[in-house]
């Protein structure tokens, strides 16, 4: 099979590519890119004229859901919902019932995702057993049926010679760790960030320090082992500082930060809604500030969306009583592209970068480039199409949103894996 995608703005970070060109595809994988390419007769041609085509966006932090919680989220409708959003693979949380923490978990989500899945899925797999925080999982195993990271995400391990013996035992597969960086004792369950904003609404909240000590530690640890820790949804001013600061000497410290925790402040929080509740928390305009800062300026290596679906049930009642999280998948592009690259917060070919080539080096992934001889991954982007956030048309099974009714420019147009169309 033989495509050409045809006069679109081609941006590749991989090459340092930002020029009008075309991008031929043959048997999967990138043939050539370059101006005015001849190709044979019957070649499918698809018109990118005023387009953006991209290497396929990766999003490193999803929960699929699958196995345990099918009534969430599965395989098929999160690879759906990652396809509609633009994005081309998927690396999927471990928190799933049972946990993944062994290899026939892993060996399940892999098949799943062969049968039913549309883009690409890479598990991450447990760090401890069950996610107890008490023994580690079967690292190895794990590494050798697929997993691509490993973490506990949604606890933070808190014994931190556990936590050593962890990176320790991840440096021979090459591996990433990746920390949920929350101290519980200082989070102590709060629904909130703890602030002026939670005192007036009478909510107990949380302090920044919660996250900030845990990657102080964390950090710590991965010097000590050079093990690659990478800090997942990254939300504080002190965390950002940290970070920066162990990139300068030397540690291998990798992070990400999520589209809510760019955008929204704790302020969201006085609608009571629960789609607001999210951990860690909406933080402080000074924190959202510096991780817009820290993304530009690459402390903070990628956007992830940490796509958590739940259903109706899950969010319904008391704030203080609803699940954390939101789906994010299919909103967080048109977001990023409205709300930072349209007014010049982030330049285009950054954003791009933060999508694709950043999140497939810190895995070790073989997509994030249209190079010649690549696996054919491509997102391309429409920057004048509106849009409006209906969670009703959602691919998702959940609806878990706090941006619905947002409007805005931009999104993505089409969604290629593997050379083949997966939408629209």
């Amino acid at each position: 099979m033989s495509l050409i995608i045809r006069n679109g703005r081609v941006i590749d970070p991989s090459s340092g590519t930002d020029a009008q060109q075309d991008v031929w595809i043959a048997d999967g994988r990138i043939h050539k890119v370059g101006k005015a390419l001849k190709v044979p007769a019957g070649v499918e041609v698809i018109d990118a004229a005023s387009k953006v085509v991209c290497p396929g966006f990766i999003d490193m932090h999803v929960h699929l859901r699958e196995p345990g919680f099918e009534y969430k989220e599965t395989i098929a409708s999160g690879t759906r919902a990652a396809a509609a959003g633009g994005f081309t693979a998927v690396a999927c949380m471990a928190n799933t019932f049972p946990v993944n923490d062994n290899r026939a978990v892993t060996d399940y989500i892999l098949a799943r995702a062969k049968v039913e899945g549309v883009v690409r899925v890479y598990p991450i797999g447990a760090v401890t057993r069950n996610l107890e925080g008490k023994q580690l999982a079967e690292m190895a195993e794990q590494a050798e049926a697929g997993c691509v990271a490993f973490s506990d995400d949604g606890q933070c391990v808190m014994n931190a010679e556990l936590y050593r013996r962890a990176m320790e035992y991840a440096l021979p597969f090459g591996t990433p760790v990746i920390s949920h960086a929350e101290d519980c004792h200082l989070a102590h369950g709060a629904p909130m960030h703890e602030g002026i904003v939670s005192t007036e609404l009478g909510l107990s909240g949380q302090p920044g320090a919660a996250e900030d000590v845990m990657v102080a530690r964390d950090i710590i640890l991965a010097e000590l082992t050079g093990a690659h820790l990478h800090i997942a949804h990254i939300s504080t001013a002190g965390a950002v500082r940290l970070v920066r600061e162990a990139r300068a000497r030397g540690v291998r410290v990798t992070a990400e930060v999520t589209p809510h925790h760019l955008l929204l402040t704790d302020d969201a929080v006085r609608s009571y809604d629960p789609n607001v509740k999210m951990a860690p928390p909406l933080r402080t305009k000074r924190d959202v500030e510096a991780c817009l800062e820290a993304l530009v300026d690459g402390t903070i290596d990628c956007v992830a969306t940490d796509h958590a679906p739940h259903a109706l049930s899950d969010k319904e009642g008391e704030f203080a009583e609803a699940a954390h999280g939101i789906v994010g998948l299919e909103t967080a592009v048109p977001l990023l592209l409205d709300r930072l690259v349209r007014p010049g917060v982030l330049d285009l070919p950054t954003l791009v970068t933060r999508l694709s080539a950043a999140p497939a080096r810190l895995l070790g992934l073989p997509g994030g480039t249209l190079a010649p001889g690549a696996q054919a991954d491509v997102t391309i982007l429409d920057l004048d199409q509106p849009w409006s956030v209906n969670p009703a048309a959602f691919q998702s099974r959940s609806r878990n949103t706090p941006f619905a009714g947002f409007t805005g420019t931009g999104a993505p147009w089409m969604t290629l894996v593997g050379g083949v169309k997966v939408t629209p």
